[in-house]
């Protein structure tokens, strides 16, 4: 039987004090600390929702280390979900009032973005749930031709004086329940391949392509989208994407403000071993299971170096 992710499990992130970052992701962003461990200078958080649902999930660890840097092989940026317009605007004067720098919104087609850094440096997106997928394509033919978006989308095309014009009028000193964040919206990467990643990550976790496009922040170079989608419903907390950089492109640099590693889903024990049986099949070098406490996990990395797990429910 074929196996497929059933999505993502949690993003790992790395910060330099853990007190700033639940000031910031509980207190700024509203995520629920759902849990707090580990010695004074080296504290592990889980954040999400206040179930501790995998796809909403963050772990954060605090480590000393310099600050780091994304390149090819690294995330580049974890992106949230959020309802609408409305909700996005009132993010960015939240974010706004609370010192926090934000571009957008974005009009990225497929949905609406802010772009924003947490005090490490780590660059976070917050994207609505719609227009979706489906704008462009019907939802049986997902990722089978290549779309570029129209001028209105690219940069040097775009309206770029009318992003830092919008804005909500008032103070938003409470999250309402319209902003509330609702998972992992998606994670995108860098590659110098984005083909190899195709077949990697299809072969690899099941994952299908469901757009090929361009980065309209550089229509030079590729953009694709994978997801769980069975050519009915692309899943939640499920799609990866990655920006196709030249070969030869920045090597990032691991530390603090940066994503250690991406974590997908089993639903169990016995699932996890099949995972790990079927990887090695593929000549993937893989770690032994490993107990975490609540989880259990197994590690191996991607085509160009990113470290990814799949952990247990």
């Amino acid at each position: 039987m074929a196996l497929t992710t059933m999505g993502f499990h949690h993003v790992g992130l790395v910060v330099a004090d853990a007190d700033r970052a639940v000031e910031f992701y509980r207190d700024v962003l509203g995520m629920a600390l759902v849990s707090r461990t580990g010695p004074a200078g080296a504290e592990d958080l889980w954040l999400g929702d206040a179930a501790g649902t995998p796809g909403t999930l963050l772990s954060v660890q605090q480590v000393r280390a310099p600050r780091g840097n994304w390149g090819l092989g690294s995330v580049h940026h974890t992106a949230f979900a959020a309802e609408d317009d409305e909700a996005l605007l009132k993010w960015k004067r939240r974010l706004n009032d609370h010192g926090h720098h934000v571009y957008g919104p974005v009009d990225r087609r497929w949905f609406h973005s802010l772009y924003f850094s947490d005090p490490d440096g780590q660059v976070l997106e917050i994207a609505t749930r719609g227009p979706g997928y489906t704008l462009d394509e019907p939802i049986d033919r997902l990722g089978e031709r290549a779309i570029v978006p129209g001028p209105e989308n690219l940069a040097g095309q775009r309206d770029e004086e009318s992003i830092p014009a919008s804005n909500w009028p008032d103070p938003v000193p409470e999250i309402t329940p319209e902003m509330a964040l609702g998972g992992i919206h998606h994670v995108s990467g860098i590659t110098d391949h984005v083909e190899r990643a195709d077949a990697f990550l299809t072969a690899a976790l099941g994952l299908r392509l469901i757009k090929r496009t361009v980065n309209q922040d550089d229509p030079r170079t590729p953009h694709w989208f994978w997801a769980r989608y069975d050519g009915q419903a692309v899943a939640p907390y499920s799609s990866y994407t990655l920006f196709g950089w030249p070969r030869g492109g920045r090597r990032p640099r691991s530390g603090t403000g940066q994503t250690h590693h991406v974590a997908f889903r089993a639903a169990d024990g016995d699932e996890l071993l099949a995972w790990r049986t079927h990887l090695l099949s593929l000549k993937i070098e893989v770690s032994p299971v490993t107990d975490r406490g609540p989880y259990r996990t197994i590690a191996f990395p991607s085509p160009d170096g990113l470290l990814l797990e799949i952990a247990t429910d």
